[in-house]
């Protein structure tokens, strides 16, 4: 089966931004361009997910968060792909096994803000995940010390990249990860549901 995917030149260093984007807000439009540069990355995909395993309650229809998203991420180094709902899975060591299949030409980073590294142990096939690509973390609103502390940063402690040698991450082989303090913003999109701005 032909999946829609976007163009990927050998050798692109290719930055992936999961989530549920339920809503999209200018805090991952912020984190997207620092990746952009912090991380030396050719392009950032963000994956739409179907629904969060971690949470209880699903999402706002894809296509609603799809659509949301290229609105509001308008960049010619942005793509906003629905591939976790094309090929059928909420887990992200598997949407890695895929795409690393059907791309073989492509680097791929894994991106993620603080708070989601300080609970990525509670995520399937954590492990794997880190060893399948590198890892690029950006320090948002939260406790940054429990990221930098979690579990995740102790069992890969010694694959931890310098935070001066962030362009290089991509470069080389997973396991790396690298955390970059960048300007934070303080939108969420929990908070962005309870004001009634987004009306799913």
């Amino acid at each position: 089966m032909p999946y829609k995917l976007p163009y990927v030149a050998p050798g692109q260093v290719i930055g992936l931004l999961g989530g549920s984007f339920d809503p999209p807000h200018q805090g991952h439009a912020q984190i997207t361009r620092e990746a952009l540069k912090r991380f030396g990355l050719d392009q950032v995909w963000w994956l739409v997910s179907p629904g969060n395993p971690l949470k209880a309650k699903g999402p706002a229809p894809i296509a609603d968060r799809v659509a949301a998203a290229r609105s509001l991420m308008d960049h010619p180094r942005v793509q906003i792909s629905d591939f976790e709902a094309q090929i059928g899975t909420r887990y992200t060591a598997e949407t890695l096994k895929r795409l690393q299949m059907l791309l073989p030409q492509a680097r791929f980073v894994w991106l993620m803000g603080a708070d989601n590294l300080a609970g990525f142990h509670r995520w399937d096939r954590w492990q794997d995940i880190v060893k399948m690509v590198p890892v690029g973390v950006l320090a948002r609103p939260g406790d940054r010390m429990s990221a930098r502390f979690s579990k995740t940063a102790r069992v890969f402690e010694k694959a931890r990249l310098d935070m001066s040698d962030s362009r290089l991450l991509g470069q080389g082989p997973a396991p790396r990860w690298c955390f970059v303090n960048i300007p934070m913003r303080g939108e969420s999109s929990t908070e962005l549901r309870k004001s009634g701005r987004w009306p799913h």
